[in-house]
């Protein structure tokens, strides 16, 4: 909406999304994650009403890609631009125990 994100009293959010890196081919990183988050949330429901280890299986390699990603993601906001943004490190966060969630589901069968 073209206005600054709100970060609450850590700041931090700004410079983030306002750096270089926030857009890839000029989609909003964010978009990305939203839309990554659907297709999770897809598969997550499709393994659960169907029983089939299919999506489970799609949803984990998403998640490791996603891992990556966000690992990538975190080393330019600490080390690039030099300041954290709440949003950004929760969402790397709830990616990486999604992975460990999905991996035990995957492991038990």
């Amino acid at each position: 909406m073209g206005e600054a994100p709100v970060c609450g009293p850590a700041g931090g959010c700004e410079s983030v999304a306002s750096s270089e890196y926030s857009t890839v081919l000029g989609i909003p990183v964010a978009a990305f994650g939203l839309g990554l988050s659907l297709v999770l949330v897809a598969c997550a429901f499709a393994w659960w009403r169907r029983a089939d280890r299919r999506p489970l299986l799609l949803g984990y390699g998403l998640l490791l890609l996603a891992t990556v990603v966000a690992a990538y993601l975190t080393y330019l906001e600490l080390f690039v631009i030099h300041a954290i943004c709440v949003w950004c490190a929760t969402y790397a966060i709830t990616i990486v125990l999604s992975l460990a969630l999905s991996g035990l589901a995957l492991r038990r069968g």
